[in-house]
């Protein structure tokens, strides 16, 4: 069992490995040389890229905006950190600084984008507070909206989402390089689009918080900003392009177990769907997937979707009869799976008898699967890993 465990964590390693921001970025700007005159970094892989760029650009002003975990004082450039999923004050004192940079810059633009920028750089509209901002953060996450809703809501309600950035360097051009941590690569939802296009409009920003039961809950300055914001007409020019995924991150796992099978479509979806999708698919030996779930919170407990996902496929395997011999590993790309210090969960055919069956269905209620996994001394700790391209997912059944 421990060799299984060993081996679902370096096949899990191997995707990570592949998301490496610093090689993408160094790789992109050798073939495609670049000058600018303004560096902007922002995301879980801010920094890691901003290092990159700066070795192929040095001397230029830098601004980096990330989480704090990975807001590591680097020479060359400003490090600013934010709060990362609900925004702070941190994170609009960041955003701020990039307007104020973007703005005033003399010439092209690098923009360096990584999943988590959308709450790292909070620029309320006109009208909205940052407190306000937030309160629809937390709404959002806690729908069961997946992300593309949540950043349709969130571009219509800031001065940098939905190609915010390029009307705000203006008439310069902005080329933005992306790594990306949505399924399907949209470059308008990845950082909910600060280069390209919004997903939406004001209108169906209303229909996404109404569908998902909020529009009556979200503070009144948003419902008014929402009724009374007009079309700012089309966005300036610019250039993105995409230098890491998901898919790619999949594709490596697959390169690091030649003999595994992976699943032919993204999990994606409510959690509890997906374990039981899961459970179906798997058949005999190793079984890869990417993707991104999400959870609706029903208990005041501690985790994330991918702490969820390890203990609700543990759950199943537990019902279904499962025969031992069997190891699961479900983790983020970036090292933090919700508000905690985990990334996710590496469970087994003991796992449940660990936690004791009735406390984990309990836990399991009260989305507490953090809780659930430390008793069982399952949690997934990697520490922050600089990257981030959604979550990956290994299940060896003999």
């Amino acid at each position: 069992m421990d060799d299984k465990r060993a081996q679902a964590r370096a096949i899990f390693d191997a995707g990570v490995a592949a998301a490496d921001p610093y090689a993408a970025v160094a790789a992109s700007l050798s073939a495609d040389l670049f000058d600018p005159a303004l560096i902007v970094a922002v995301g879980k892989a801010a920094r890691r890229m901003a290092e990159a760029a700066l070795v192929a650009c040095p001397g230029v002003r830098c601004i980096v905006v990330t989480n704090y975990e990975n807001a590591v004082p680097m020479e060359g450039a400003e490090v600013m950190p934010s709060c990362h999923p609900v925004p702070d004050a941190n994170g609009a004192a960041a955003a701020a600084a990039v307007i104020a940079a973007l703005e005033t810059a003399n010439g092209p633009v690098l923009a360096l984008i990584s999943g988590g920028g959308s709450a790292l750089l909070p620029a309320p509209a006109v009208g909205i507070t940052l407190e306000d901002k937030a309160e629809v953060n937390r709404l959002l996450l806690g729908s069961g909206a997946d992300i593309t809703a949540m950043n349709l809501v969130r571009q219509q309600l800031s001065r940098l989402k939905g190609g915010g950035m390029l009307r705000l360097a203006a008439p310069h051009l902005v080329r933005a390089l992306i790594l990306s941590d949505v399924v399907g690569d949209d470059l308008s939802t990845i950082a909910s689009g600060p280069t390209a296009p919004p997903l939406g409009t004001p209108d169906l920003a209303r229909q996404t918080l109404t569908r998902f039961g909020l529009w009556d809950r979200v503070p009144a300055s948003v419902r008014a900003h929402l009724e009374a914001a007009v079309d700012p007409g089309p966005l300036p020019p610019g250039v993105n392009r995409l230098i890491g995924s998901n898919g790619q991150s999949v594709a490596a796992m697959r390169a690091a177990c030649p003999g595994a099978v992976v699943l032919p479509d993204p999990v994606e979806g409510d959690v509890a769907e997906a374990a039981r999708l899961i459970c179906d698919r798997a058949g005999s030996g190793v079984t890869l997937w990417g993707g991104e779930t999400t959870v609706v919170l029903r208990g005041k407990g501690r985790g994330g979707r991918n702490q969820e996902l390890a203990l609700r496929i543990a759950m199943e395997a537990r019902e279904r009869g499962w025969p031992p011999g069997w190891v699961c590993l479900q983790g983020g790309t970036d090292g933090r799976d919700g508000p905690t210090d985990a990334a996710g969960g590496l469970v087994d055919a003991g796992t449940i008898d660990r936690i004791g069956f009735d406390r984990a269905a309990a836990l399991l209620a009260q989305n507490d699967s953090y809780a659930a996994l430390g008793l069982a001394g399952d949690l997934l700790i990697t520490g922050p890993t600089g990257t981030n391209v959604a979550d990956l997912g290994v299940l060896n059944r003999p």
